[in-house]
């Protein structure tokens, strides 16, 4: 491609949805230049995608917009669980689980929890953040094709609907550009997976009445197993305004254009057992739920995140979690490369990392909407119930990438939580006090490496401030322990929490994920954080 460029940047992002909003405002946290394009014109105004798990409010925590997310999502802050009924009106009503922290064990892993936010409502908060931290987003802008070569990316992007051309040169670019995504169709990249698994319709109607049907029945969600009329029934606002996913069959030779208002009115009055129900159909829109896992996330200089890289069944609200830390995942590391402070070859690790992950986290989702006998999918349970949602969610481990010493017999996904320091996986959250303020050892993750060790590791501590002048990276230092610049909250012991002991170390990596973990002090603290920095990095 010889052509003119019209404009240079860093990092091009094609999407502009869940994904390529978090990387945007992920990379515009870590200082890094970029242009997103979205052919849209503007962010979502279905709602839909509104499980924000604990992990994803841990990023969102992090990068400072929990609060103005939280505002966004108040109006269904008190809906928790889903419930299983014939109809509304019936007899036959089943909580499949109730509250998504029952006991309120969660608050011992995190400093955040769940969130009910819909797309709709989340977006416009990403976007405005990202704004506010210099990204250039465009919307209504496609991206028309791109070719890349040793030392970047050259893409054509213009106005939708116009015949306009502008010329980018990137030096990397991001692919969230959907389940369809032409980037990854462009690059070759096969998928594998299961495939298609169900197909739905979702309707957003205002029904004043049935909100005295729902009651005091705060759900996330509502399978309605009507033999005449299934699906599920989801708030808008607890009042009037709901979501309704209507079962397709298009397997069967059934027609979008066979869902009129009408059609769609009568299965909802029928499902929820209000027969006589005034019914306002407001959009449609058409879902598919699927398991498929990209083969490769990038080539070269081009990355797959999101449903680019994956597609997931809605039951665990995993796939946009799991796309949103691939962002994170993916902006570190790009950072680190373009900030000279890493090697090319770290960018490797973020398919390394993340497929594994995507893989098993689809595989439970199926799991559990077979299970749920999630409204329109026919496959039976192959499995027991399943457990472990939150391990699904919080306690995935990288095995092999930018890590040493894991474990690699462990499972990518447990079927319990354990959040104990090892390598590969998210370092444990623990109170602490610095100054006098209390934060999350979790907020120590963002812009640099960091190193903790603990109050017999002081040759660790200034090996660390050695090491990050030598090499000219960025890795901040602390130690942990009463009297120290980090002083743990009553009764915890921070290197039992670590699974190190009060003379080890535990690196930490910007997304928060443990790199490496010392058990006791070395010989030569210098030249071991050395090596390990230098594997880590890929700087060799």
């Amino acid at each position: 491609m010889n052509a003119k460029i019209d404009e240079r940047v860093p990092v091009l992002i094609a999407g502009g949805s869940l994904v390529g909003l978090s990387a945007s405002l992920f990379l515009g946290r870590l200082g890094i230049a970029h242009t997103l394009v979205e052919k849209h014109p503007g962010t979502s105004r279905h709602p839909r995608g509104r499980g924000n798990n604990v992990r994803t409010m841990e990023l969102f925590r992090t990068a400072g917009i929990e609060p103005r997310i939280q505002v966004a999502a108040s109006v269904l802050a008190d809906n928790h669980g889903i419930l299983q009924a014939e109809t509304l009106t019936g007899t036959e009503q089943e909580w499949l689980f109730k509250e998504v922290d029952p006991g309120g064990r969660l608050s011992r892993f995190s400093p955040t929890s769940w969130c009910l936010c819909s797309q709709n409502d989340l977006e416009p908060v990403l976007l405005d953040c990202a704004r506010e931290l210099g990204g250039d987003l465009r919307y209504g802008t496609e991206l028309r094709s791109f070719e890349q070569d040793a030392d970047g990316v050259t893409a054509v992007i213009g106005r939708r609907g116009t015949d306009e051309r502008r010329t980018v040169r990137a030096q990397y670019l991001i692919a969230a550009d959907g389940p369809r995504s032409p980037v990854r169709e462009r690059l070759g990249i096969a998928q594998m997976g299961r495939g298609d698994l169900f197909h739905n319709v979702s309707v957003t109607f205002r029904a004043k009445r049935l909100a005295d049907a729902v009651g005091d029945r705060r759900f996330i969600a509502c399978y309605l197993r009507n033999p005449e009329a299934d699906g599920t029934l989801l708030p808008v606002d607890n009042r009037e305004q709901w979501v309704f996913h209507i079962p397709w069959h298009p397997e069967h030779g059934e027609e979008l254009a066979s869902f009129t208002d009408e059609r769609c009115a009568e299965h909802i009055r029928k499902a929820t057992g209000v027969p006589d129900m005034e019914v306002e159909i407001t959009g449609k829109a058409p879902w598919h739920a699927a398991e498929r896992v990209a083969s490769s996330y990038g080539t070269g200089r081009v990355f797959l995140a999101g449903d680019a890289a994956h597609e997931m069944s809605p039951t665990g609200a995993f796939g946009s979690n799991t796309g949103i830390q691939d962002a994170h995942n993916l902006a570190w590391k790009l950072a680190a490369v373009l900030g000279g402070w890493a090697g090319p070859a770290l960018l490797e690790t973020y398919g390394a990392e993340r497929q594994p992950v995507a893989r098993a986290t689809s595989e439970r989702a199926s799991a559990r909407s077979s299970e749920h006998r999630h409204p329109g999918y026919a496959a039976a349970p192959t499995t027991g119930p399943q457990r472990g949602v939150l391990a699904t969610a919080l306690g995935y481990r990288y095995h092999r990438g930018a890590v040493v010493g894991t474990d690699p017999d462990s499972a990518v996904v447990p079927d319990e939580l354990e959040l104990t320091g090892a390598p590969g996986s998210r370092a444990p959250h623990l109170w602490l006090r610095r100054d006098g303020v209390r934060l999350s050892s979790l907020d120590l993750y963002e812009r640099s490496l960091v190193l903790l060790s603990g109050a017999h590791g002081g040759r660790w501590y200034e090996a660390g401030r050695r090491v990050g002048e030598r090499l000219g990276l960025p890795l901040e230092c602390h130690r942990v322990g009463p009297g120290l610049d980090l002083v743990p909250e009553p009764d915890a012991d921070w290197a039992q929490a670590h699974g190190t002991s009060p003379d080890g170390a535990v690196l930490v990596r910007p997304d928060g994920f443990v790199a490496w973990r010392a058990t006791s002090t070395a010989a030569d603290p210098v030249t071991t954080l050395i090596k390990v920095l230098e594997s880590v990095l890929r700087r060799a």
